[in-house]
């Protein structure tokens, strides 16, 4: 019989071990019964909205010392609230689990691929599943896409520590791996991860593991990585132990090592890619300004969060810019299966209307100044200056009726340049030059031309330049800078050209996909094509504040669109570069600066245009503009005070209109006429600050 000590010790140690909570539904039951909402119990807890649902409907569980309070929380309500059997929550109906073995060729369900929660279709990525008990109607939502067969568990998972590894839609799956090399096979040949391709000539996307710190060095790689200047020059030495481990498995790393975002592969056997890409959330992974607040949510909000942005854009491959640009290609593959007549096999082909398989040299003034375009050839003809906008009135072109009216109010055009990539008509083939051409707004390329002596209104900025000032002699311009002269009523005499015969709408496809990407997730976030101009501004004042995660997701889009835009004109990077030689980037058939120039181009003129128009419609004239944002005098505290809206109450086309699409605009801020004219004076841009109010003196403009 044991005695009185050990009796005593076997129960010390039951009080040592984790608490333990009640089931998912009982703690969701308590709450109500506590008349306590989530968001308010968020509150208490000091996390997320949506943490606190994932912890009443089993999808993740609280960590020390938030579970200790939670736990604390619920025998309060349990003592206060007893469980009757008639009135207790229905026991939640646990979805039917999808067959794992029907993913695997010839072999069993491995054991490790358990999951330990109900396995949910993508259509629980954008909204989370509700209380048992909650009363509230469920939001109409579209159909979820069909899951593929080959990739029952979605397209990537978060790994945490405890060897949890957190999936899209709520999934939980077990993983053993204690190396980095164990993981890498687990995730090919047990996760069930992956997601399909997203054109019929294109590939399926490679499984995406995130690493939370815990789970990094559990795996070996250490929790930071430091002693680098540049972010994006971070990696493990290559004698670092999981390096040789890699090795040693014969997987390999690109070029790029093993950093932030890792691809660890093995050569495609037939048509199975063999790849792995990796996300060290502690590395900086996800960057802060185009994930915000994301590193920092529990590993099932962080997998909510890209399971959101990979079923509506592309799952994660490195930056937000690397994944808009691995985007076009992903939609625009460069080749297809065609038959060769004379063996009659399947060989590689040209996709027609992609960008083919082969980096293209740009036209000299198309080129960088440290291209070996410029720099081998001794170009000094000059350069393209296709920018957004960086313009500010001057202070004496002001009327005494703009000074006197109270507000500055700005206005910020959705993802402007999204919206100048939709049927946006780009060269496909390389340049070809010519003399004294005659302008035809219907080719794409670089036009050298004197616009001089065309002279606008000093109220409004030319639409010529970047800065808004007058051009002063020749300069090169895009087709579309040109185009828009004509339509002003000016003469084009062009001097010379880099021209393209083959031309195709390449972004459409790319356009489209992140234009419903952006619709959907501010819909998801309340903000819908339905509601009138003043519900469209209650709306965006409060669509952060309904599910951060979302307005992360919508974040993301966003910076994949300018990043996505501006990596078609990579730059070099690091101090050892010397003019003149190559860099990697140059080696991508997407090194394409005439498509950068082309959209920024669109994007500036689209934006002069409804300048010009409000011109027309009201008299009112800008006071700033920074790239997608203008700045207005204003009577009131708000866009509908000088807005041009028609009788019948619609808004007018032409000018800036309110709205959710690429293209429309929204409320940017609303600061004093008297704190913008106090800016202008010292030549800073109230387009710039509008939003947060603070300037200061040093920032470089």
């Amino acid at each position: 019989m044991a005695s009185e000590e050990e009796l005593f010790a076997s129960v010390d140690a039951l009080l040592e071990e984790e608490p333990q909570l009640p089931p998912p539904a009982e703690r969701a039951r308590l709450r109500e019964a506590a008349g306590i909402t989530q968001a308010r119990l968020a509150v208490a807890l000091k996390t997320s909205t949506q943490t606190v649902k994932n912890y009443e409907n089993g999808r993740s569980e609280p960590k020390s010392p938030r579970l200790e309070a939670y736990q604390r929380l619920l025998k309060g309500w349990a003592a206060k609230y007893p469980a009757h059997t008639s009135s207790a929550a229905p026991a939640p109906v646990v979805a039917p689990q999808p067959e794992v073995a029907e993913t695997f060729t010839g072999s069993a369900a491995p054991e490790q691929a358990e999951v330990a929660a109900p396995v949910q279709a993508p259509a629980a990525l954008a909204a989370p599943a509700r209380s048992a008990m909650s009363r509230r109607p469920a939001a109409k939502k579209a159909a979820a896409p069909a899951v593929d067969p080959r990739f029952p568990h979605g397209p990537l998972a978060v790994l945490d520590g405890d060897s949890s590894a957190y999936g899209a839609g709520g999934i939980v799956l077990n993983c053993p791996a204690t190396t980095i090399p164990e993981l890498v096979e687990w995730t090919l040949r047990e996760s069930g991860l992956g997601a399909p391709k997203l054109n019929r000539y294109g590939k399926d996307s490679d499984p995406l593991i995130v690493l939370t710190a815990a789970a990094a060095v559990k795996l070996g790689l250490p929790e930071r990585l430091e002693g680098h200047e540049q972010r994006r020059s971070l990696r493990l030495p290559e004698d670092h132990p999981v390096v040789k481990q890699v090795t040693k498995a014969k997987w390999q790393l690109t070029q790029r090592g093993f950093g932030p975002w890792a691809r660890i592969y093995r050569k495609a056997q037939g048509r199975d890619r063999q790849c792995v890409q990796l996300a060290v959330l502690s590395w900086d992974a996800l960057d802060e300004r185009s994930w915000p607040g994301v590193a920092e949510m529990e590993p099932a909000d962080i997998a909510r969060v890209l399971g959101v942005y990979a079923m509506r854009v592309i799952t994660p491959r490195g930056s937000t810019a690397v994944s808009g640009l691995e985007l076009m290609t992903a939609l625009r593959p460069p080749t297809k299966a065609v038959r060769d007549e004379e063996t009659g096999n399947w060989v590689p082909g040209h996709n027609a209307g992609s960008l083919g398989t082969e980096p293209m040299d740009p036209a000299p003034p198309e080129a960088t100044p440290e291209h070996p375009v410029v720099v081998n050839s001794g170009w000094k003809g000059g350069f393209l200056n296709e920018e957004a906008y960086q313009w500010v009135r001057d202070v004496d072109t002001l009327s005494d009726e703009e000074c006197t009216l109270p507000y500055a109010v700005g206005l910020d055009l959705n993802t402007a340049f999204l919206a100048a990539a939709a049927r946006l008509v780009v060269g496909l083939s390389a340049p070809d030059h010519f003399h004294t051409p005659t302008f035809n707004l219907k080719i794409p390329g670089s036009w050298l031309a004197d616009l001089s002596h065309i002279e606008l209104d000093p109220r409004l900025p030319s639409p010529f330049t970047p800065d808004g000032s007058r051009p002063t002699g020749p300069a090169w311009y895009q087709t579309h800078t040109l185009a828009y002269a004509q339509e002003l009523g000016y003469n084009v005499h062009p001097i010379e050209a880099y021209l393209r015969r083959e031309t195709g709408a390449y972004l459409d496809p790319w356009h489209d996909r992140l234009k419903n990407a952006y619709v959907d997730t501010l819909a998801d976030l309340g903000v819908t094509k339905d509601l009138t101009d003043v519900e469209f501004l209650a709306a965006m004042e409060q669509h952060k504040q309904n599910d951060p995660a979302l307005a992360a997701v919508l974040a993301a889009i966003k910076a994949t669109v300018k990043g996505g835009v501006g990596k078609l004109r990579e730059r070099p990077q690091g101090k050892s570069y010397k003019e003149g030689e190559t860099w990697p980037a140059l080696a991508r058939p997407t090194w394409r600066p005439d498509i950068r120039a082309a959209v920024i181009s669109k994007a500036r003129v689209n934006m002069h245009r409804k300048l010009n128009n409000m011109v027309k419609m009201t008299g009112l004239y800008p006071l700033a503009v920074l790239s997608d944002c203008v700045v207005y005098p204003s009577p009131g505290e708000s866009p509908l005070d000088f807005l041009p809206y028609a009788a019948s109450g619609k808004p007018q086309p032409g000018a800036f209109r309110l709205g959710p699409t690429p293209g429309l605009a929204k409320l940017e801020g609303v600061q004093t006429m008297l704190w913008a004219v106090d800016l202008m004076e010292q030549g800073l841009n109230p387009a710039r600050h509008i939003k947060g109010g603070d300037a200061v003196l040093d920032e470089g403009e």
